[in-house]
C-alpha cells in the first residue's frame, strides 16, 4: 500500500495556524490577567469594608490642627507636649494573597493609634509592600490607598517618609505619582505629606515644624528620603542599599538657616525620620558589639536589642555626610528610621540618638506574623521648649485594644533564634 502523501502548508496556512496559537496563549493570558486582578480586587475590597465599617474616628480631647506657613511648611502651634507617634514598615500587600495579614496590619495601626491618640503620626518607609509572590500583585497603588483610607477613617494627622518597597522598579506606579497621591489633601485632607523641592534627590523631602503660642519655631520635624537600591542592585535582591544624597543633605543645611533666620537667629531643635539606617548606625552598632557590647567613648546604648542577624545593620554602604552635617549644624537631637524588623535597639553615637522603630510587618520575614516581641510603635513627646523623650511601645499590652481580637503570637526571645526570619532574600 503506498504512503499517503504528506501535504505541505502553504506560508499563508502556517502563518494562520501560528496566528491561531498566538490567539489561544494571548486568550490565556488575558484570562489569567483577568483572574488575578479580580481577585486582588476582591482582596482590596475586603480590607476597604473593614476600614469604612470597622475602623471609628479616634476621640481626641484636644486635637492640634496644624497650619500651612508662609514658606510652604505645615505647623503645629502649642502650649502643651506634641505626641509623636513612629509606625514603620506597616508592608500592606495590597493583594489576594496577603488579604488576612493587610487586615492584621490595619487592625493593629487602628489599636495604637486609638490609645495612644497621637498629635501626627510618622510612617518611617514601606507602607506598601507590592512584592507578588507574597501579596499577589505588582499594584503599590492599592497598597498606599488602602493605608491612606484608614488614616482618614482615624481621623489622626499623618505623614511618612518613603521606604524602598513602597515603589520598587517593577511596582506599577513610580515614586512620584505615590506621592502626588498622598499630597493631594483635597482627597487625604489629614495626610501632611509634600513631595518636597523637585530639584532636590527624591520624594518626599520636607519639614513639619512646632511652635509656641509666641509663634517661636521650637522643633522641626524632618522627613527624608533615603531612596532604595544602588549599585545596579535594581530589584533590591543583592541588599545593596542607597543613602541620603548630598544635595539632601545640602538641603537639609539650608533649611535650617532658613528656619534660624525666622528664629531671629536662634537654631530650632530639629528630629529626622527616614527608612534605611545610615552607615553610622552599623559603625555604631559594630563599635558597640566589638567592645563586649559595652558603651565606648562614642557609643551610649539606650535600649532595645539586635534581632536581625549576619550584617545586623542594613545600612548603605555609601555616605554622603550627612551624620557629619547633623554634627556640625548642632540641630537635630534624634533620628528615627526602620528597616531592619527584628532591631528595636537605640545607641547613642556621638551624642545623637539613633533608634529603630518597632516593626509593624506581618507579611515580608517568613514567619514574622506569628511573632510579637518586635511589633509595635515608638512613642515621641515633645516638651515646649523643644526637649524630647522617646519610649517603644509593644503592640501586644493590654493597653491596645483593636476593633477585631488580636491574633496568638510567640514573644520569643529573637537573639536566641538565629535562623528566625533569614530565609527570605526579598525580605528587606
Amino acid at each position: 500500500m503506498a504512503k499517503k502523501e504528506k501535504v505541505k502548508k502553504t506560508p499563508k496556512q502556517k502563518a494562520k495556524k501560528a496566528g491561531k496559537v498566538i490567539g489561544i496563549i494571548l486568550l490565556v493570558i488575558a484570562v489569567i490577567a483577568g483572574a488575578v486582578a479580580l481577585a486582588n480586587y476582591i482582596s482590596v475590597r475586603a480590607n476597604r469594608a473593614f476600614v469604612e465599617n470597622t475602623l471609628q474616628p479616634v476621640v481626641y480631647e484636644n486635637q492640634l490642627q496644624p497650619k500651612q506657613d508662609a514658606d510652604g511648611w505645615d505647623s503645629f502651634t502649642a502650649d502643651r507636649e506634641l505626641k509623636v507617634l513612629q509606625l514603620t514598615d506597616i508592608h500592606i500587600g495590597g493583594g489576594i494573597m496577603s488579604i488576612k495579614k493587610d487586615t492584621m496590619a490595619l487592625n493593629a495601626v487602628a489599636a495604637m493609634v486609638a490609645a495612644e491618640k497621637p498629635d501626627l503620626v510618622v510612617v518611617t518607609g514601606d507602607v506598601a509592600y507590592p512584592v507578588p509572590f507574597q501579596s499577589g500583585t505588582f499594584n503599590n497603588k492599592l497598597s498606599a490607598q488602602l493605608f491612606a483610607s484608614a488614616m482618614e477613617k482615624l481621623g489622626v494627622y499623618w505623614c511618612l517618609a518613603f521606604g524602598n518597597h513602597d515603589t520598587e522598579a517593577y511596582s506599577y506606579y513610580s515614586r512620584e505619582a505615590i506621592g502626588a497621591m498622598y499630597a493631594d489633601r483635597a482627597v487625604y485632607p489629614h495626610c501632611l505629606f509634600k513631595t518636597g523641592p523637585a530639584d532636590v534627590d527624591g520624594v518626599g523631602n520636607y519639614v513639619i515644624n512646632v511652635r509656641n503660642i509666641a509663634g517661636k519655631i521650637t522643633q522641626s520635624l524632618f522627613m527624608l528620603d533615603s531612596h532604595s537600591y544602588t549599585d545596579n542592585d535594581y530589584f533590591g535582591v543583592l541588599w545593596r542599599y542607597d543613602c541620603i544624597h548630598k544635595n539632601q543633605v545640602a538641603w537639609y543645611e539650608a533649611q535650617l538657616d532658613a528656619l534660624a533666620a525666622e528664629n531671629g537667629g536662634e537654631m530650632p531643635k530639629s528630629l529626622m525620620f527616614y527608612h534605611i539606617p545610615m552607615k553610622e548606625t552599623q559603625d555604631a552598632y559594630y563599635e558597640w558589639r566589638d567592645n563586649g557590647f559595652a558603651d565606648t567613648e562614642n557609643v551610649e546604648y539606650v535600649f532595645g536589642k539586635a534581632g536581625e542577624h549576619k550584617v545586623v545593620v542594613y545600612s548603605s554602604e555609601h555616605n554622603e555626610g550627612m551624620f557629619d552635617a547633623i554634627l556640625a549644624k548642632g540641630s537635630t537631637q534624634g533620628l528615627f528610621f526602620g528597616h531592619d524588623h527584628l532591631n528595636n535597639f537605640s545607641l547613642k553615637y556621638k551624642g545623637i540618638p539613633m533608634t529603630y522603630g518597632y516593626a509593624v510587618d506581618y507579611l515580608a520575614y517568613v514567619g514574622i506574623a506569628k511573632v510579637g516581641v518586635q511589633r509595635g510603635c515608638t512613642v515621641i513627646n515633645i516638651a515646649p521648649d523643644g526637649s524630647f523623650t522617646y519610649a517603644q511601645e509593644n503592640y501586644y499590652q493590654e493597653k491596645y485594644q483593636p476593633p477585631q481580637a488580636k491574633e496568638q503570637v510567640e514573644m520569643i526571645d529573637l537573639n536566641e533564634d538565629p535562623d528566625f526570619g533569614q530565609n527570605d532574600t526579598a525580605k528587606k
